[in-house]
């Protein structure tokens, strides 16, 4: 609890939001845009949370996205409703895994003639008209659904008229591994779909926590592109800043929130600068951090599941497949993520044990945009690898900490090295102290660094975006108390770099405050 002063100063706001996130700031824009007045309350000192670039390494110019580094869920109608100025790039190549001891499979981001080609020198005919229908279903299912996001939740009955009953029974109804086994013959091509499924979500192929993640992965826009944020992911994040201020919102950082009383006729709250009154009140912050706040009781979660890598090269390696590394690290590169991989490492992680291959996925940003890094870097060869490590559940670490992370290190590691004809230990640039560009984060420092709850990357579990079971709100958002909306990654709809809970909070609130 902050000591206040007798001279304590107090003020009214029509909303204050806590933790200043790319949601948060999304629903400052389109609160302020209303002509509310807003407060955004964010205790580190810079905005963004997961979404900030930073300078990572000592002395080496690279503008890291340390946390979340890929843009897909961000609707361009928040974009351009709220005038935002930031671009996004696309990538060419969307995937290269490789197999075997000299062997890969390369797919671009649309599948084209080389794309066929390629797929078709790994598997069969039938295979490949496997890939294109099943690509082709779920296409059309985020073309339908996409819009819905930013909607009123539609029932569960309506979705399931919007996309059809053969879809809904292959992503919806029956689990994962059911679907996958109807499409696919091959090992690694089923484990390759699969991972969009797994990613920051601690199941298998047989959970249906799996069937939601693979569909928030999938549904982007409309299209489910992954794109490159120029710049880095603090761009998104300047854009967002900038366009509040303008509309008139109150930023601040370095404000903690001690703690928030709850009342029938508004909201008020202590920071260690100022008390605050508000008819309403925003959480971008996790339901876990909101109820530790209000006591607004949050939903229990899994635990984060994923290792968060970055490091800056040299240049990047060459590989044993004799691919171009330009082409093979361009996209998602994937490691030890065949079906059979997958499924032993979560088998093995679910026995608390550290997998023996643990599955991982990379890119390279500066292949698609190198102006997150300083010219003579840029002229130097130099490139950055952020790659994200599944099947790693906190608890993993609950104990000894420290060697389960350099053993996970050392695997993770071990098993891009077995494709590269050198290894990624002597291509790492060291920085102005002569250490590795070399940083990895665990769930447990995700939790301490940016308050994602036991490493959680979504706030908590996943849900359906629609309205299922008993949970019939109207935006998802909306919790206990009728003053308290939640606009960070934890609401309905949430997760990921999507903007799409602090639309929807904004919404909700502008209702609460026509009352």
């Amino acid at each position: 609890m902050f000591r206040r002063s007798i001279h304590h100063l107090t003020k009214k706001y029509d909303v204050a939001i806590l933790g200043g996130g790319h949601n948060a700031l999304v629903s400052a824009c389109y609160l302020s845009q209303a002509n509310k007045s807003v407060v955004v309350l964010e205790k580190a000192p810079q905005f963004g949370g997961a979404t900030q670039s930073v300078y990572a390494f000592d002395g080496v110019p690279a503008k890291l996205s340390r946390y979340s580094y890929l843009v897909s869920l961000f609707p361009d109608r928040i974009k351009n409703e709220l005038g935002l100025e930031f671009e996004t790039l696309r990538r060419k190549v969307s995937w290269y895994a490789p197999h075997g001891s000299d062997g890969g499979i390369l797919l671009n981001r649309l599948f084209d003639e080389e794309s066929r080609k390629n797929l078709l020198e790994f598997t069969n005919q039938q295979e490949v008209e496997a890939w294109q229908e099943f690509y082709g279903k779920i296409g059309r299912v985020a073309e339908k659904l996409a819009p819905t996001l930013l909607e009123p939740l539609k029932t569960e009955e309506e979705v399931r008229d919007l996309i059809g009953e053969e879809a809904w029974v292959d992503f919806v109804e029956q689990p994962l591994f059911v679907t996958l086994d109807k499409y696919f013959t091959d090992d690694l091509i089923k484990g390759i779909v699969l991972t969009d499924g797994l990613i920051g979500t601690w199941a298998n192929a047989n959970d249906r926590l799996s069937n939601i993640c693979f569909l928030y992965h999938l549904i982007g826009n409309g299209t489910g592109e992954w794109r490159v944020p120029k710049g880095g992911m603090g761009q998104v994040v300047d854009a967002l800043v900038s366009r509040a201020k303008k509309l008139g919102a109150e930023l601040r950082t370095d404000s903690e929130v001690a703690n928030v009383d709850l009342s029938d006729d508004g909201i008020s709250l202590n920071t260690n600068e100022e008390d605050i009154q508000a008819d309403v009140l925003l959480s971008g912050a996790s339901p876990a951090v909101l109820e530790r706040l209000t006591g607004i009781t949050s939903a229990s979660c899994r635990d984060g599941s994923q290792i968060k890598v970055n490091m800056v090269l040299k240049r990047l390696p060459k590989l044993k497949s004799g691919i171009d590394p330009n082409l093979a690290f361009a996209g998602t590169f994937h490691i030890n993520e065949s079906y059979r991989q997958l499924e032993k490492a979560y088998a093995q992680a679910a026995a608390n044990q550290i997998p023996d291959e643990i599955p991982a996925e990379m890119y390279c940003h500066t292949l698609t945009d190198s102006s997150i890094l300083d010219k003579s870097m840029v002229d130097a060869g130099n490139h950055t690898l952020t790659l994200f490590a599944l099947h790693t559940p906190a608890y993993l670490f609950d104990k000894d900490h420290e060697n389960k992370k350099t053993l996970v290190t050392e695997r993770i590691i071990s098993g891009l090295n077995q494709h590269l004809a050198e290894p990624i230990e002597d291509l790492i640039l060291k920085d102005a102290n002569g250490k590795p560009c070399l940083e990895v984060k665990t769930p447990q420092e995700l939790e301490k660094e940016i308050d994602l709850p036991r490493g959680n990357i979504f706030h908590g579990d996943l849900s359906w975006p629609w309205q299922s079971g008993k949970d019939q709100r109207k935006w998802g958002v909306e919790t206990a108390h009728d003053r308290v909306f939640v606009a960070g990654a934890g609401c309905m709809r949430g997760g990921g770099v999507s903007g799409i809970g602090g639309h929807n909070a904004a919404m909700a609130a502008l209702e609460r405050l026509r009352k």
